[in-house]
């Protein structure tokens, strides 16, 4: 008779996933170490920098990239590596809009990208 042991990080996931969807903002993240390629990893190293609660545009991030790397970067490169985010929420994809204010693509569908900012309180 195997006995499953509970490794930590599932045991802090599943405490932050608690906390978010009670409608509270998590104060600690879980340790993640999702796979990517460069471009990719920078795209969700500022995902994780959007506070909760708030929203940014592809745009927005790609200048934040731009700025930091000298090169030109399109919100559609940047719209590509959002939706490649192998965390979602945690690693907030979400918080992602349009530069029109649209809530555009979520690789959940928009009506759960909707569900978890009307959660956040932004919608």
């Amino acid at each position: 008779n195997r006995q499953q042991k509970s490794l930590p990080v599932c045991e802090e996931t599943c405490r932050w996933l608690d906390l978010y969807f009670d409608g509270k903002e998590p104060d600690f993240s879980p340790a993640l170490n999702p796979t990517g390629t460069a471009f990719q990893m920078s795209v969700w190293a500022i995902l994780r920098t959007i506070p909760y609660g708030e929203t940014t545009t592809y745009g927005a991030i790609a200048k934040q990239l731009e700025k930091n790397t000298g090169r030109r970067i399109s919100a559609q490169a940047v719209g590509g590596a959002v939706g490649r985010n192998p965390i979602s929420i945690i690693v907030p994809c979400h918080r992602v809009i349009g530069a029109n204010g649209s809530l555009t693509g979520y690789a959940g569908g928009l009506d759960k990208k909707e569900s978890l900012l009307r959660i956040e309180g932004v919608l």
